[in-house]
């Protein structure tokens, strides 16, 4: 995350930093209406595509104690009474993973819409 952050102050250009230090604003006022503003509108597709990588890594949420959909998955289809049931199984987890990912992108979208339009 600090890498996305990081990327993003740095897409920044650097005359941005001088208009507000010519405006004779401190660093903070400068860091704080001028490039951090900026830099966020450039940073929220890196942050939602960190979010979406994180949900989908099923190995980190099983480390925090959440259940891994993937492992219920697979322990509900090696249970008797789901047998012949796997292909459906899979199909529901992978259309539950598609249906997150999909409502977390449309709203990284709409947030950058908004932002488009200034402050």
């Amino acid at each position: 995350m600090a890498e996305v952050i990081r990327g993003g102050l740095q897409a920044i250009p650097k005359w941005q930093y001088e208009a507000g230090y010519a405006l004779g604003l401190s660093y903070a006022k400068n860091m704080t209406f001028i490039v951090v503003p900026q830099a966020i509108k450039h940073v929220i597709p890196g942050i939602v595509n960190s979010f979406i990588a994180l949900f989908k890594d099923t190995t980190l949420v099983s480390i925090i104690g959440m259940f891994d959909v993937l492992g219920i998955v697979q322990a509900a289809t090696t249970h008797p009474d789901w047998l012949g049931f796997s292909i459906e199984a899979y199909f529901f987890a992978g259309i539950f993973y598609w249906c997150c990912c999909y409502s977390m992108s449309k709203y990284s979208l709409s947030i950058e819409r908004k932002l488009s339009k200034g402050f």
